[in-house]
């Protein structure tokens, strides 16, 4: 049984017999978008693990992209009949937009074991362990079996609208130079399957020989890793002209 956002009002915290429960099957997993309370901010879905894997992606909240005003969503590129009802409910219905995406990207919505969202940022759960990560939607199922922990909650992030699915993976840029400057780090991963876009890695000072991390949720699965491109920019402009480059970058995806 696969649960899209189980509702909350009337069902969380009621006794199993009356709501969506891991007993009620051989394999149960959840999906939760819109898990905050329904007092006072709406929340339509349940926020209590109840399945054998309970999805959060984003957190299990607020979900990218169900920000927008209120003319840009209900004048969707869907139709106006689907925005107006994104509008009422949109963090709700992502859950069945994951799962239909989830059908056509096999290795994509990987879930990551941790004790929360914040925690999962920081790259808790991150790489996977050796029996791997959880696939959230429909392929679910090819984690049965091996769930040992009678709770297990799974974190990932997804994009703002379709293709939602995005793929992991653990960025670490050494620098290199003579001083230190202000300004920013890009990363474009490039691949087999595929390229990313520019990804920040950090802002703020940069110091040569400092080491910084990031993790980067990339749009596409790159396959094997062939090259990176590093870009560096000041915040404003320098005369002095610094230079900045990449001693080492390392790259690691989440599956492996």
């Amino acid at each position: 049984l696969s649960g899209l956002d189980p509702a909350q009002p009337y069902f969380q915290d009621t006794p199993i017999e009356v709501r969506l429960d891991k007993s009620d099957a051989e394999f149960v997993d959840v999906i939760h978008t819109d898990s905050a309370p329904m007092i006072p901010y709406l929340g339509f879905g349940m926020s209590t693990p109840i399945g054998h894997l309970d999805f959060y992606p984003n957190g299990g909240k607020e979900m990218p992209g169900c920000a927008k005003n209120a003319i840009s969503q209900i004048v969707d590129l869907d139709g106006i009949w689907e925005g107006t009802r994104d509008f009422v409910a949109c963090n709700h219905l992502r859950s069945y937009k994951y799962y239909s995406d989830s059908i056509i990207y096999p290795t994509g919505f990987l879930g990551y074991i941790s004790t929360s969202y914040d925690t999962f940022e920081e790259g808790s759960g991150f790489p996977c362990p050796a029996e791997g990560c959880p696939n959230m939607g429909h392929y679910a199922d090819k984690f049965k079996g091996k769930i040992t922990n009678d709770i297990t909650k799974l974190y990932l992030n997804t994009g703002e609208a379709r293709d939602f699915a995005l793929w992991r993976y653990k960025v670490t840029v050494t620098l290199s130079g003579k001083r230190k400057v202000r300004g920013y780090v890009n990363v474009a991963l490039y691949g087999s399957e595929g390229n990313t876009r520019q990804h920040q890695i950090t802002e703020g000072t940069l110091q040569p020989d400092n080491t910084y991390t990031s993790f980067l949720d990339a749009e596409v699965d790159i396959g094997t890793l062939t090259k990176v491109k590093f870009l560096w920019n000041n915040n404003w402009i320098n005369p002095t002209l610094p230079k900045l480059g990449a001693a080492v970058i390392t790259v690691q995806p989440g599956e492996n």
